[in-house]
Protein backbone atom coordinates (compact mmCIF):
# COMPACT_ATOMS: atom_id res chain seq x y z
CA UNK A 1 0.00 0.00 0.00
CA UNK A 2 1.10 3.43 -0.92
CA UNK A 3 0.30 6.80 0.14
CA UNK A 4 0.56 10.30 0.39
CA UNK A 5 1.05 12.14 4.26
CA UNK A 6 1.13 16.07 4.46
CA UNK A 7 1.00 17.59 7.45
CA UNK A 8 0.27 21.75 8.18
CA UNK A 9 1.71 22.64 11.54
CA UNK A 10 1.25 25.53 13.73
CA UNK A 11 3.87 27.62 15.02
CA UNK A 12 3.38 25.84 18.44
CA UNK A 13 3.28 22.35 16.46
CA UNK A 14 -0.65 21.39 16.56
CA UNK A 15 -1.81 19.94 13.48
CA UNK A 16 -3.98 22.15 11.99
CA UNK A 17 -5.10 19.49 8.88
CA UNK A 18 -3.49 16.29 7.94
CA UNK A 19 -4.73 14.45 4.29
CA UNK A 20 -3.93 11.02 3.90
CA UNK A 21 -4.38 8.86 0.56
CA UNK A 22 -3.87 5.29 0.49
CA UNK A 23 -3.85 3.75 -2.63
CA UNK A 24 -4.38 -0.13 -2.39
CA UNK A 25 -4.87 -3.17 -4.82
CA UNK A 26 -8.45 -4.71 -4.70
CA UNK A 27 -9.75 -6.86 -6.70
CA UNK A 28 -7.08 -6.69 -9.17
CA UNK A 29 -7.11 -2.83 -9.81
CA UNK A 30 -6.17 -0.09 -8.62
CA UNK A 31 -8.87 1.83 -6.45
CA UNK A 32 -8.42 4.69 -4.13
CA UNK A 33 -8.88 4.01 -0.53
CA UNK A 34 -9.37 7.33 1.36
CA UNK A 35 -7.97 5.97 5.14
CA UNK A 36 -8.05 9.66 6.91
CA UNK A 37 -10.04 12.01 4.44
CA UNK A 38 -9.75 15.40 6.42
CA UNK A 39 -10.85 17.23 3.42
CA UNK A 40 -13.81 19.00 1.98
CA UNK A 41 -14.21 20.81 -1.52
CA UNK A 42 -12.61 23.80 -0.29
CA UNK A 43 -9.64 22.04 2.01
CA UNK A 44 -7.48 24.46 -0.89
CA UNK A 45 -8.87 27.30 0.52
CA UNK A 46 -9.28 26.14 4.20
CA UNK A 47 -5.63 24.46 4.88
CA UNK A 48 -3.74 27.03 3.06
CA UNK A 49 -5.39 30.06 4.80
CA UNK A 50 -3.01 30.22 7.47
CA UNK A 51 -0.06 31.10 4.82
CA UNK A 52 -2.10 33.37 2.51
CA UNK A 53 -0.84 36.59 1.79
CA UNK A 54 -3.35 38.94 2.10
CA UNK A 55 -5.05 40.96 -0.96
CA UNK A 56 -4.63 39.62 -4.80
CA UNK A 57 -1.49 38.15 -5.65
CA UNK A 58 -0.93 39.40 -9.34
CA UNK A 59 0.39 36.86 -12.08
CA UNK A 60 2.26 39.20 -14.65
CA UNK A 61 2.46 37.84 -18.25
CA UNK A 62 5.87 36.88 -17.87
CA UNK A 63 4.91 34.21 -15.31
CA UNK A 64 6.19 36.10 -12.04
CA UNK A 65 3.47 36.41 -8.78
CA UNK A 66 3.63 39.90 -7.60
CA UNK A 67 2.25 40.20 -3.57
CA UNK A 68 1.18 43.61 -2.63
CA UNK A 69 5.16 43.86 -1.28
CA UNK A 70 6.67 43.15 -4.55
CA UNK A 71 7.89 46.74 -6.32
CA UNK A 72 6.58 46.11 -9.41
CA UNK A 73 2.63 45.56 -7.92
CA UNK A 74 1.21 48.54 -8.74
CA UNK A 75 3.12 49.02 -12.04
CA UNK A 76 2.22 45.19 -13.53
CA UNK A 77 -1.48 46.03 -14.86
CA UNK A 78 -1.65 42.98 -17.40
CA UNK A 79 -2.20 40.02 -14.78
CA UNK A 80 -4.10 36.90 -13.95
CA UNK A 81 -5.73 37.69 -10.39
CA UNK A 82 -5.02 34.81 -7.54
CA UNK A 83 -6.13 34.93 -3.98
CA UNK A 84 -3.01 33.69 -2.46
CA UNK A 85 0.64 33.20 -3.39
CA UNK A 86 0.26 29.47 -3.17
CA UNK A 87 -2.41 29.02 -5.57
CA UNK A 88 0.05 31.55 -8.16
CA UNK A 89 2.82 29.01 -7.71
CA UNK A 90 0.79 26.42 -7.95
CA UNK A 91 -0.21 28.17 -11.28
CA UNK A 92 3.21 27.41 -12.47
CA UNK A 93 4.13 31.32 -11.22
CA UNK A 94 7.72 32.13 -9.76
CA UNK A 95 8.47 34.82 -7.19
CA UNK A 96 9.95 37.84 -8.57
CA UNK A 97 13.84 38.55 -7.01
CA UNK A 98 14.22 39.90 -3.83
CA UNK A 99 11.26 38.32 -2.74
CA UNK A 100 10.85 35.77 -0.54
CA UNK A 101 7.96 33.64 2.07
CA UNK A 102 9.95 34.94 4.87
CA UNK A 103 9.99 38.84 3.76
CA UNK A 104 6.32 37.96 3.33
CA UNK A 105 5.90 38.27 6.54
CA UNK A 106 5.60 34.59 7.36
CA UNK A 107 6.51 32.53 10.42
CA UNK A 108 9.61 31.33 10.90
CA UNK A 109 9.57 27.26 10.40
CA UNK A 110 9.61 25.30 13.27
CA UNK A 111 12.46 22.69 13.73
CA UNK A 112 10.22 19.70 13.41
CA UNK A 113 8.64 21.25 9.79
CA UNK A 114 8.78 19.87 6.33
CA UNK A 115 12.38 21.35 4.77
CA UNK A 116 10.57 22.35 1.65
CA UNK A 117 9.53 25.98 1.91
CA UNK A 118 8.13 28.13 -0.89
CA UNK A 119 11.00 30.21 -1.87
CA UNK A 120 12.32 26.72 -3.78
CA UNK A 121 8.91 25.29 -4.82
CA UNK A 122 9.16 25.05 -8.38
CA UNK A 123 5.94 23.32 -10.50
CA UNK A 124 7.77 21.52 -13.15
CA UNK A 125 8.90 19.20 -9.48
CA UNK A 126 5.50 17.82 -10.07
CA UNK A 127 5.82 16.99 -13.53
CA UNK A 128 5.29 19.25 -16.86
CA UNK A 129 1.51 19.43 -17.63
CA UNK A 130 -0.87 16.65 -17.14
CA UNK A 131 0.35 13.26 -17.28
CA UNK A 132 -0.72 10.78 -19.87
CA UNK A 133 0.08 7.73 -17.68
CA UNK A 134 -1.72 4.83 -19.41
CA UNK A 135 -0.36 6.27 -22.71
CA UNK A 136 -4.02 6.35 -24.20
CA UNK A 137 -3.07 10.26 -25.59
CA UNK A 138 -6.01 11.48 -23.54
CA UNK A 139 -4.03 13.31 -20.11
CA UNK A 140 -5.13 13.45 -16.70
CA UNK A 141 -7.02 16.59 -17.29
CA UNK A 142 -9.49 14.77 -20.33
CA UNK A 143 -9.74 12.06 -17.83
CA UNK A 144 -11.05 14.42 -15.42
CA UNK A 145 -13.25 15.99 -18.09
CA UNK A 146 -14.21 12.70 -18.89
CA UNK A 147 -14.84 11.54 -15.74
CA UNK A 148 -16.90 14.40 -14.28
CA UNK A 149 -19.13 15.62 -17.20
CA UNK A 150 -23.05 14.65 -17.12
CA UNK A 151 -23.53 13.74 -20.59
CA UNK A 152 -20.74 12.33 -23.17
CA UNK A 153 -17.88 14.70 -23.94
CA UNK A 154 -17.03 15.83 -27.52
CA UNK A 155 -13.66 15.04 -28.55
CA UNK A 156 -11.63 17.54 -31.09
CA UNK A 157 -10.94 14.60 -33.15
CA UNK A 158 -11.64 10.86 -33.77
CA UNK A 159 -8.54 10.23 -31.51
CA UNK A 160 -10.56 11.18 -29.06
CA UNK A 161 -7.74 12.98 -27.17
CA UNK A 162 -8.73 16.68 -26.28
CA UNK A 163 -11.95 16.75 -24.81
CA UNK A 164 -13.84 20.18 -26.56
CA UNK A 165 -17.69 20.38 -24.92
CA UNK A 166 -19.74 18.21 -22.37
CA UNK A 167 -21.71 19.13 -19.27
CA UNK A 168 -20.28 20.19 -16.17
CA UNK A 169 -21.75 21.53 -12.95
CA UNK A 170 -20.06 24.05 -10.80
CA UNK A 171 -19.48 22.74 -7.43
CA UNK A 172 -19.14 25.97 -5.87
CA UNK A 173 -21.72 27.52 -7.91
CA UNK A 174 -24.43 24.92 -9.55
CA UNK A 175 -23.42 26.57 -12.92
CA UNK A 176 -23.65 24.55 -15.78
CA UNK A 177 -20.51 24.91 -18.05
CA UNK A 178 -20.52 23.07 -21.35
CA UNK A 179 -16.85 24.53 -23.15
CA UNK A 180 -14.26 22.71 -21.72
CA UNK A 181 -11.86 26.07 -22.35
CA UNK A 182 -13.59 27.22 -19.62
CA UNK A 183 -12.84 24.70 -17.28
CA UNK A 184 -9.53 24.80 -15.05
CA UNK A 185 -8.63 21.49 -13.29
CA UNK A 186 -7.62 22.54 -9.91
CA UNK A 187 -5.86 20.55 -7.23
CA UNK A 188 -7.69 20.19 -3.85
CA UNK A 189 -4.50 19.90 -2.29
CA UNK A 190 -2.41 22.57 -3.87
CA UNK A 191 0.89 21.48 -5.20
CA UNK A 192 2.70 24.21 -3.72
CA UNK A 193 1.43 23.30 -0.24
CA UNK A 194 2.13 20.29 -0.51
CA UNK A 195 5.59 21.35 -1.40
CA UNK A 196 6.29 22.14 2.14
CA UNK A 197 4.54 19.67 4.17
CA UNK A 198 6.48 16.34 2.52
CA UNK A 199 5.90 16.48 -0.75
CA UNK A 200 9.36 18.35 -1.54
CA UNK A 201 11.07 14.85 0.39
CA UNK A 202 9.17 12.61 -2.40
CA UNK A 203 10.79 11.10 -5.73
CA UNK A 204 9.82 12.57 -9.18
CA UNK A 205 7.78 9.76 -9.63
CA UNK A 206 5.48 10.31 -6.40
CA UNK A 207 5.18 14.02 -7.49
CA UNK A 208 3.99 13.17 -10.32
CA UNK A 209 1.68 10.73 -9.59
CA UNK A 210 0.21 13.25 -7.07
CA UNK A 211 -0.03 15.89 -9.14
CA UNK A 212 -2.33 13.75 -11.65
CA UNK A 213 -4.39 11.72 -8.77
CA UNK A 214 -7.45 11.86 -10.00
CA UNK A 215 -9.03 11.65 -6.38
CA UNK A 216 -7.14 15.29 -6.18
CA UNK A 217 -8.42 16.72 -9.24
CA UNK A 218 -11.48 19.25 -9.69
CA UNK A 219 -13.04 20.38 -12.53
CA UNK A 220 -13.87 24.54 -12.08
CA UNK A 221 -15.09 27.33 -13.72
CA UNK A 222 -11.91 29.07 -14.86
CA UNK A 223 -12.99 32.78 -14.09
CA UNK A 224 -13.93 31.42 -10.55
CA UNK A 225 -10.51 29.47 -10.12
CA UNK A 226 -8.24 32.97 -11.74
CA UNK A 227 -9.79 35.41 -9.29
CA UNK A 228 -9.84 36.32 -5.81
CA UNK A 229 -12.64 34.36 -3.52
CA UNK A 230 -13.15 35.16 0.13
CA UNK A 231 -14.40 32.84 2.77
Amino acid sequence: MDGYELRKRSESGALLCLTTYYVAELNGSMKHVVVYFHLTVFVAFLCVSGTATAGIVKQSTSGLCHPQASGWYDRTQNYTPFDTIEACLDAGGRLPKGISINSLGEAKKPAHAPSGTLSNYRRSAFGHGWDDANGDCRDSRAEALVASSTTQVRFASDRSCRVVTGRWISSFTGNVIQNASDIDIDHLVPLAWSWGRGASEWTDEKRLRFANDPVNLLPVEASLNRSTITI
